[in-house]
């Protein structure tokens, strides 16, 4: 079975404002539809794929999908789906919108995007999130890394601020998105450190040769069972995205450098993220 950790709920013209639009179409050489149908998303996707749903709040950004409509979509299919809330805690009521997405709503994880919404994960001002995330066995999925965002602080999505967080709260299941790219040798330092820290290689097929070294160097440091499978629907899917990690664990080795372990590459396809981010039951 595949377990797809990071996949969005998109609804067009709902969940962007134009400045948002406009970015995306700036970065796609024209304007792009990102609305999501579960329909869609199975069609590319193996059969039996289990799949992380999130929104994304990040008002900074001009990105703010409600919680409510996660949930409403993955009631749908709730055999193959699980829903994470989405937090913006630079806005007042965050700490509402927590509770009531995880007591009410029964949603199983919390997508964080710091650099969009424009806030230091490591601050101690957002102590109370972490820790009420730790108590009630709540994995994050932290967006690190570049976007083509504009009004976005590149500062913000550097891993070593999730250092922080993972020395203060170690029991804190967190999936560092997009393997940090391009900072991925500083998001496998902490990957490395932190016993429920991982990575996810989503959205990162489409570079190949940034692809090959960033596991290269995963290969070199030992960390293959830190990383998890994960597509960034409707960016890309999980059939191209598994598509484009066996293609280049089939390169040939650097002259004097062995190539990929192909094995580690299909047992990342096929991890069970499930049970490492203590999502077992969902």
């Amino acid at each position: 079975m595949i377990v797809d950790v990071h996949s969005h709920l998109f609804r067009h013209n709902h969940d962007f404002d134009d400045a948002f639009r406009a970015e995306s179409a700036r970065a796609h050489a024209g304007e792009v539809d990102l609305t999501v149908r579960y329909e869609d998303y199975a069609a590319s996707a193996p059969e039996g794929t289990r799949t992380v749903v999130v929104g994304g709040k990040a008002r900074r950004s001009g990105l703010w999908v409600d919680d409510a409509a996660v949930a409403r979509y993955v009631a749908r299919h709730p055999d193959r789906l699980i829903g994470y809330l989405s937090l913006d805690p630079t806005q007042p009521g965050w700490h509402d919108e927590l509770r009531f997405g995880h007591e009410e709503l029964g949603l199983r994880g919390i997508k964080l995007m710091p650099m969009y919404a424009g806030f230091d994960p490591a601050d101690a001002a957002y102590e109370p999130l972490y820790a009420y995330a730790e108590q009630h066995g709540l994995p994050l999925l932290v967006h690190t890394g570049t976007t083509f965002v504009s009004q976005a602080p590149l500062e913000y999505a550097m891993p070593r601020h999730l250092d922080w967080v993972a020395m203060r709260h170690p029991e804190l299941r967190m999936v560092l998105a997009h393997l940090s790219h391009p900072f991925e040798g500083e998001c496998i330092a902490v990957i490395r450190k932190h016993r429920h820290v991982y990575a996810d290689v989503s959205a990162l097929h489409y570079r190949p040769f940034q692809l090959w070294h960033s596991l290269r160097l995963v290969q070199d440091y030992g960390v293959w069972d830190k990383l998890l499978f994960g597509s960034d629907y409707p960016f890309t899917t999980v059939n191209d995205s598994v598509d484009g990690l066996r293609r280049i664990a089939r390169i040939p080795g650097i002259p004097g450098l062995d190539p990929l372990d192909q094995d580690a590459v299909e047992a990342l396809i096929h991890r069970p993220s499930l049970d490492l981010l203590g999502l077992e039951g969902a």
